[in-house]
């Protein structure tokens, strides 16, 4: 990786204009899916009453795969990504414009290991000028360590109590699932290409992280809020392990919120079906 280079890359604002169709076809990717029959998921698949998920704003704006670039010198097969966080300011409508502005925040060199690259995004109301949302997001450049550091970083993400979990809710991944989410924008052939996820060290095409805490976004959603959206005013998650398609997640919760209540969530989430494989380490949220 050509560290200069990747840290004065000048990002240009990306304007999306997104549709309920957008919204909809979003929300079937990350779970909303699970329950046709139930009410409350539909309100998330129906165009004629329709909510967004906070976590559409992950996706929103998105720059593209500008790591493929060969000018940066990064070896983007060998790309994870490894944290994501989301900080909401305001309601994301279920239809409008955005525009999505762009930055390095800064590199860290872990050596063999590779390099971490944050990176953030400001989701911005095209019309209002007003900021929805702040999203931060960690690359792990597996093939670039050595590269050097630059720049701030967010603060470390904290580890989890050691107590038993106060609660848990199962989601079902299924299939089909990453060749849904990619229709939202992220178009890294690691999700589709059975032969680029074996060039990454994966006997198959993984789940895209960000597909798997829009799946977390909807079980906060559901198990805490009620499935209003502007009750979830943050969270951030630590991609320890992919999902696969099929796995079935289990989300468990610390925090011990009453239905209705207002705080700090602390979760992670296993695949029971894989001898409890963590995929999602040392996440929080705010329920509002």
């Amino acid at each position: 990786m050509d560290l200069q280079k990747v840290v004065t890359r000048v990002f240009p604002d990306t304007e999306q204009a997104y549709s309920a169709k957008d919204t909809i076809l979003y929300a079937l990717g990350v779970g909303f899916g699970s329950e046709p029959l139930d009410p409350k998921h539909i309100d998330y698949l129906f165009e004629e009453r329709l909510k967004a998920s906070p976590t559409y704003a992950n996706v929103l704006g998105h720059p593209g795969m500008w790591m493929r670039d060969p000018r940066y010198g990064i070896d983007w097969k060998k790309l994870l990504h490894a944290e994501q966080r989301l900080e909401m300011h305001g309601t994301l409508a279920p239809e409008g414009r955005i525009i999505g502005k762009h930055f390095i925040m800064g590199v860290r060199d872990l050596g063999e290991r590779g390099a971490m690259v944050h990176q953030r995004k400001y989701v911005i109301d095209a019309n209002s000028g007003e900021k929805i949302a702040t999203v931060t997001n960690t690359l792990m450049m597996r093939g670039d360590g050595g590269c050097g550091d630059w720049g701030e970083v967010p603060a470390e993400l904290e580890k989890l109590p050691e107590t038993a979990p106060h609660s848990a809710l199962e989601v079902q991944a299924t299939e089909i699932q990453p060749l849904i989410y990619r229709l939202s924008g992220d178009l890294n052939p690691l999700h589709i290409d059975p032969e680029v996820a074996k060039i990454g060290g994966f006997p198959r095409p993984i789940l895209h992280g960000l597909s798997t805490k829009g799946m977390a976004g909807y079980a906060l959603l559901r198990h805490f809020c009620d499935f209003v959206p502007e009750r979830l005013g943050s969270m951030a998650v630590r991609f320890s392990r992919p999902v696969l398609p099929g796995d079935r997640i289990r989300f468990e919760f610390w925090g011990g919120l009453s239905s209705g209540g207002a705080g700090t969530v602390r979760f992670r989430a296993v695949v029971p079906n894989r001898d409890n494989l963590m995929v999602l380490d040392r996440c929080t949220a705010e329920i509002g």
